[in-house]
Order: structure tokens, then C-alpha cells, then sequence
């Protein structure tokens, strides 16, 4: 049920509980707002058409080139799946950008907005919110110990940002360490903490960022020949970058638990506890960039559990409340907060901590300790993902390897398993492409919806999947890998 404005006895707005739109509006406008949720396919040209239109004739689209896309309008969703206009249904196998994780339409958590909406709709952030508070103790309760606050944002590269600025103010130092192999947002500081191509395109960027080559064992920089080795010479790589950058001079070494898009890179044993070893040595902060694995997508409330290692500041955003309204922060401890207790922090957005989004934060929380997710998750680990997905390994010569933590999983596919050369080059575009588009339209030809970055299939499906869901999902992608065997 939805809020109608109506006319009440005294010539203001009230609120008429309804299920229609709010009278008097221009066709077009009404005809968006009148439509129904759509939680089963259903064909629907006309929206189709009009979707397509608006969309192409107004929006401008993020990492496109415009004239080359054509997006697909979307109806609706339920679960593991979702619907566009045209009357075909998708499994989600990426959890849209790895931040659905509790799926489409889930009932708990749409019906905290509504209620929260009915209650509160927005309220500014110099004001205390009870779903705001709460939502914070919640969150630092499931950081553990040497975490007491958040400051919330409206995203991951909003959190970045704040935690780049948190750790220059808090050690007087002014550069930040990360990967070659990252991303880290899209705003100004957190695209030049990016280490991959996404970030040419924004540069020069913010002076003081300083990149570094982190692990990875399949294609180790380090030419090294086992995941200790890797780990040994990682480490050694990387105090060698802060004894040559001054370790007077890094505020922050910026990490992501497990590397996201760029290539759901799991470090090598003993690395992260290596790398917070070296921070306690020289004083430097140690940030886990946690906005994909955060809140149960490796199995754990943040993924930095599954290691050794604690941080100093965890930034988080996607899976805190699914993407249903936008929502991210910064978990901070209290020798931080403490720089700040005298002297006012200078930043701030006018959403943060929106009652809407903390709403269904708060709500998601309950549901994944309600229903084990958690524990749900490192089942299907086990007995789901790691079992098969070898086994498909094992089928196809283009899958170089396989890796990952609990829902999080990177099928990497190469032209010659001996050589390990891509399936294509790094950073492909153009015909060079086209092995990885036509798998991927093999996937959706099945309704499967896969996620593709590089050289690899990423498989992220929502938390709430069922061992039958992801065997469904695994399936259109082993027949999607037996055409591009063929092809080699």
C-alpha cells in the first residue's frame, strides 16, 4: 500500500492509504506510478518501448560510451530473479553489482521502508535518528572489539573517500598506499586509490596516492611458486614501497579483504596478517575495504573475519542493506573518534544516515541472524560452490582456475591452460572482447544473468540462493563454456 495525497478538511495534505497514485498528476507521470510490482514475468511492449525511449533519449549511462548500449528495461524482481519487460526472467548470478544479497523484493526489508517512510522519511544528519543509532550499534557490535562508531555515507566510493581523509587527519601524513588491482569507488580520491584502467580516465588525480603490486598466485608478480612464497615476497615488495615513499609520510594502506572486480583475488595465508604487522611497525593505518564482502557475502559479517588480521577503519556499503536505498559508512575505532572529540571533522553529506536507508539496514541485520545466513553461506561453500565449480574446472580447457570464499567466486578463462594466456588481453575492448560477450550471451540465452569482468565469469549470486539455484546457475555456464571450448 502506498501514501495518497488527498485534500483533508483544512485545505492541507494528509495521508489517504491507498493503492492507487496521488490524483491530479499528468498522464505520463501517473502512467510510471500506476504500474503494479511485477513478480512473475509478464510481456509488456508498451512499457518496453517507453522504457527504452526515455532511457536512451536521457540518460547518460555510467562507464558506456553511449551510442554503443542499449540496457535492458527491467520490470521487477522476486528473490533470485528478475524480470524485464519483454516477459523473460534472469537468475541474478552477480546479485546485480554484488550488492543484492538478500535478493529482489524481499518482504522484511520493503516493509521496513514503508514503515520508516509512514514514520520518518528523512530527517538531517545533525539530528539523532533512532533507526540511525541503532543501525550504528549494530554494526560495530558485529565489527568486534576496537570498533565503537560509524560514520554512514550514501555509498562505497563515498567511504573510501571519508576513510582516505579519517586517516590523513588522524596521523598527520598525507599518503595513501593501494593495489594495482583494485577499485575503490569513482569520486576523486577513491578513483586514484583505484589501481585498475578505470582510473586513466580521471587522471591526475589526488596527489599522495602511491600504487603497489598485492598477491596473486595464479599470476604471481613475484614469480612466486607457491601461496607462501607469494605471501613472502608480497610482503617484501610492499616494505620495500613504504621504506622508498617514507613510512614518516603514509597515513593508510587501503585493501580490499578480497579483491572485487578485479579478479576475486582471496590473499595468500598470512598476507593480510603480514601486511597489518607492517602498519603496527611504522604507524600506519590499515583500511579493509569491505563494500562487496561485507555483511555475509564470504560467510561472515565482514570478510577481514575469515582472516587474522584486524583493521583500523572498514569502509562498507552494497550488502548492508542489499542496494534497496543507498547506503554505506565508515567503521571507525576510538583513537580516531578521539582526534575528532575536540575538533569538528570537516565533512558530512546531507543523506547521511538516511532514515530509509538505516531502516533497512536495521532490517537486513535481523534477517540474516533470523535465518542464518551466515552459516547458510558457509554451507554452500562447502558443499555447493567449491565442489562444483572444480568439477567444472575439470570439464573445460578454457578455465584456467577457480577461486574464492563463500558466495563470492571467479572463474578464470584462458586461451592455453599451459601458457595461462587470457582468454582476452588485460583491459580488452573492441573485437578483442568478444570471447567473454559471446559467453555471456550464451548465459542470459539459458536465463542466467552472469557477472563479467576481464577475463572471467564471476559468480556472486544473492545469499538467500538455494544449493538447486546456483546448480541451475552453474549449469548455463558450463553450457556457455562448452561452446567457447569449441571455439578454441
Amino acid at each position: 500500500m502506498t501514501a495518497q495525497l488527498t485534500e483533508t478538511g483544512d485545505g492541507h495534505p494528509g495521508p489517504e492509504v491507498a493503492g492507487a497514485v496521488p490524483r491530479g498528476l499528468p498522464d505520463d507521470i501517473a502512467a510510471v506510478l500506476r504500474r503494479p510490482p511485477v513478480t512473475a514475468p509478464v510481456t509488456d511492449p508498451d512499457a518496453d518501448a517507453a522504457t527504452r525511449a526515455d532511457d536512451r533519449g536521457h540518460v547518460f549511462h555510467s562507464w558506456s560510451a553511449q551510442s554503443r548500449i542499449d540496457p535492458v528495461p527491467v520490470a521487477g524482481g522476486l528473490g533470485v530473479r528478475f524480470f524485464d519487460d519483454a516477459g523473460r526472467s534472469y537468475l541474478d548470478f552477480g546479485s546485480q553489482l554484488v550488492n543484492l544479497n538478500l535478493g529482489h523484493g524481499h518482504p522484511d526489508l520493503v516493509a521496513a521502508i514503508k514503515t520508516q517512510a509512514d514514520r520518518l522519511a528523512t530527517i538531517q544528519p545533525s539530528f539523532a535518528s533512532d533507526v540511525r543509532g541503532t543501525l550504528a550499534r549494530l554494526i560495530v557490535e558485529r565489527a568486534g572489539a576496537g570498533f565503537s562508531h560509524v560514520f554512514f555515507t550514501n555509498g562505497g566510493t563515498e567511504a573510501n573517500e571519508h576513510a582516505l581523509r579519517m586517516a590523513r587527519l588522524h596521523t598527520g601524513r598525507h599518503k595513501v598506499l593501494s593495489t594495482y588491482r583494485s577499485y575503490h569507488g569513482a569520486t576523486a580520491g577513491s578513483i586514484t586509490l583505484t589501481g585498475e584502467p578505470r582510473r586513466w580516465g580521471s587522471e591526475p588525480g589526488i596527489p599522495g596516492v602511491v600504487h603497489f603490486s598485492g598477491p596473486y598466485p595464479y599470476r604471481s608478480p613475484f614469480h612466486a611458486t607457491s601461496p607462501e612464497q607469494e605471501t613472502e615476497r608480497a610482503l617484501a615488495h610492499l616494505s620495500d614501497v613504504v621504506t622508498f615513499e617514507g613510512p614518516h609520510t603514509v597515513a593508510a594502506i587501503v585493501l580490499e579483504t578480497v579483491v572485487g572486480t578485479n579478479g576475486v583475488l582471496v590473499p595468500p595465508p598470512g598476507y593480510l596478517e603480514g601486511v597489518r604487522e607492517l602498519c603496527d611497525r611504522w604507524g600506519i593505518l590499515l583500511v579493509a575495504d569491505e563494500v562487496m564482502v561485507g555483511f555475509g557475502r564470504l560467510g561472515s559479517w565482514f570478510g577481514i573475519q575469515r582472516f587474522g588480521a584486524t583493521p583500523d577503519l572498514i569502509t562498507f556499503a552494497k550488502g548492508v542493506n542489499s542496494g534497496y536505498v543507498p547506503l554505506g559508512g565508515v567503521v571507525i575505532p576510538p583513537a580516531v573518534v578521539e582526534t575528532f572529540a575536540e575538533r569538528a571533522y570537516p565533512g558530512g553529506l546531507t543523506y547521511s544516515g538516511h532514515p530509509l536507508a538505516c531502516a533497512a539496514g536495521v532490517a537486513s541485520i535481523g534477517v540474516i541472524e533470523r535465518d542464518d545466513v551466515l552459516g547458510h553461506v558457509r554451507r554452500l561453500e562447502t558443499e555447493v560452490f567449491a565442489p562444483e565449480l572444480t568439477a567444472l574446472a575439470d570439464r573445460h580447457p578454457v578455465v584456467g582456475e577457480v577461486r574464492g570464499l563463500g558466495a563470492f567466486w571467479a572463474i578464470e578463462l584462458v586461451r592455453d591452460r599451459e601458457t595461462r594466456t587470457p582468454l582476452v588481453p588485460f583491459n580488452a575492448a573492441g573485437a578483442d572482447l568478444a570471447p567473454m560477450l559471446e559467453i555471456g550471451a550464451a548465459c542470459r540465452a539459458r536465463g542466467v544473468w552472469p557477472f563479467l569482468a576481464g577475463n572471467r565469469i564471476h559468480v556472486a549470486p544473492p545469499l538467500i540462493s538455494t544449493a538447486d539455484e546456483i546448480r541451475e546457475g552453474l549449469a548455463a555456464i558450463d553450457a556457455a563454456l562448452s561452446e567457447a571450448d569449441a571455439k578454441l
